[in-house]
């Protein structure tokens, strides 16, 4: 049955073509103007006008059989995944890991010999270093710097590291290169990064890489914990295992906003 609204700004003739539209599912792709005002409950003249309307506009096709939709109709959905950006996209899951693990949560990306964060979510907690959108840290001695570099090749790693760092920031403890290499090794075949104070005196972190829909690593996401309230025994075996979920569902909808059409509309002179 149409949805009925409350109010006077509800848009019943509005109300009745979304009805419509919905009405067509994967098992029924083609319906006759019978089998949509059934499915609705609405009047076979109303029905009948919706439809010439919505064929008029593009979104609806006759054929033999009845009416189906076009691939205009995506445009509805695609409207909203084309406003949103793509970290927009991630932070719903964000929020939902700092629920799981009562742990500030981040996205950074790598930009020189630097992370720089472009998403995160905190919880009020006394930590040695304020972080924001935009703040920056040198690569090598950050979680989620371990998982972009592990991603490169030897010579990449090479080229990234020899930019100066923009950060400001010295870290507590420098690696030295074979110690950095050692390290890599072991996060591309673990899946995960770890320090612990490396960066400033408290700070411990696990992070992980988030892929496109090629698998390329794109960004790292980590769980952020101070020292003196959260063991390494509980960040791995408690805070781990969410944070891998989250990458991949994340890692998931990154590959699904890359299938959707970009449509471009010419107008006729």
């Amino acid at each position: 049955m149409p949805r009925e609204g409350v109010g006077p700004d509800f848009i019943e003739a509005l109300a009745r073509g979304l009805e419509v539209v919905t009405a067509f599912q994967p098992h029924r792709p083609v319906m006759s103007l019978t089998q949509v005002a059934t499915a609705t409950g609405l009047a076979r003249p109303t029905t009948r006008r919706i439809l010439l309307t919505l064929q008029e506009l593009g979104y609806v096709r006759s054929c033999e059989g009845g009416f189906a939709l076009t691939p205009r109709v995506l445009d509805l959905g695609v409207a909203y995944v084309r406003s949103m950006g793509l970290w927009d996209v991630a932070r719903p899951h964000l929020e939902r890991l700092v629920a799981r693990t009562g742990e500030s949560c981040s996205i950074a990306q790598l930009d020189g010999s630097d992370i720089v964060y472009v998403a995160r979510v905190a919880v009020p907690k006394i930590v040695g270093l304020a972080v924001q959108i935009g703040t920056r840290f040198p690569a090598q001695a950050t979680s989620l710097g371990k998982v972009c570099l592990a991603a490169l090749s030897s010579e990449e790693v090479d080229r990234v590291l020899a930019e100066p760092s923009r950060s400001g920031i010295e870290p507590r403890r420098r690696l030295s290169r074979e110690e950095l290499d050692a390290e890599l090794r072991e996060v591309r075949a673990r899946g995960w990064a770890l320090t612990d104070e490396q960066l400033a005196p408290g700070i411990r972190s696990v992070a992980t890489p988030l892929r496109d829909g090629s698998g390329r690593v794109i960004a790292g996401i980590n769980v952020n914990s101070h020292a003196a309230e959260t063991s390494l025994q509980r960040l791995l075996e408690e805070h781990l295992p969410p944070l891998l979920q989250t990458a991949g569902e994340i890692s998931a909808d990154f590959a699904r906003l890359e299938t959707v059409p970009q449509v471009t509309r010419t107008t006729a002179s």
